[in-house]
């Protein structure tokens, strides 16, 4: 049955709200890690609840790198000098940037492993919890590839077995055929006469 249309007005029950709530929240946040992967993009998404918890996802890097860039990007009428000038400083501070994610990512191999309990700071546990998303989708979609491959390969040798199934089936057939000809051939065979004190014996 074909569900009916949502009307686009606020939820008065607060359970369905925060249900709904709760639901397309997951799927934007999905649908935002599908995008970069798919489009190596990088996107940014926040969201407030009604109650003011503060939800956010950064597809690569850190929230505030992305923020910084935004920043950067939407400043009009900058010199032309003082452009180059960033330009000149982005890869410095992009290897600034990719150093200090890697101290954190290891940070939280330490940390997972059990190595460093409490060492990390709430921002780098998000970081680390982000990654870990990240990293979820991808283990989850090469296992998709692999699971699709094998049916694949499943399906061909359903494939190949049926094929080899139905000719050794027509080689039976063709051999009952054979065994069924063989006595009617035998009826129509003449036997020579006999004879034995002039007895004519069949």
């Amino acid at each position: 049955m074909a569900r009916g249309k949502i009307q686009m007005k606020k939820i008065e029950n607060p359970v369905h709200r925060q249900v709904t709530f709760c639901k397309r929240r997951a799927g934007l946040l999905k649908k935002a890690k599908e995008l970069s992967v798919l489009c190596d993009a990088e996107i940014g998404v926040v969201i407030f609840s009604a109650h003011g918890k503060l939800y956010e996802l950064a597809t690569k890097g850190t929230m505030q790198g992305l923020i910084e860039k935004y920043t950067k990007s939407s400043r009009g009428g900058a010199p032309a000098e003082q452009a180059k000038e960033k330009e000149a400083l982005d890869p410095e501070e992009e290897i600034n940037k990719l150093k200090q994610e890697i101290e954190v990512l290891q940070k939280g191999l330490r940390y997972m492993s059990g190595g460093g309990a409490g060492t990390m700071t709430l921002d780098e546990l998000d970081v680390l919890e982000k990654h870990l998303e990240i990293w979820i989708y991808h283990i989850r979609s090469a296992k998709m590839d692999i699971m699709f491959q094998e049916i694949q390969l499943l399906k061909n040798k359903e494939g190949i077995l049926k094929a080899a199934n139905n000719y050794l089936q027509e080689k039976i057939d063709e051999q009952y055929n054979i065994t069924e000809m063989v006595p009617v051939m035998t009826t129509n065979v003449h036997y020579p006469l006999t004879i034995h004190n002039d007895i004519y014996h069949f």
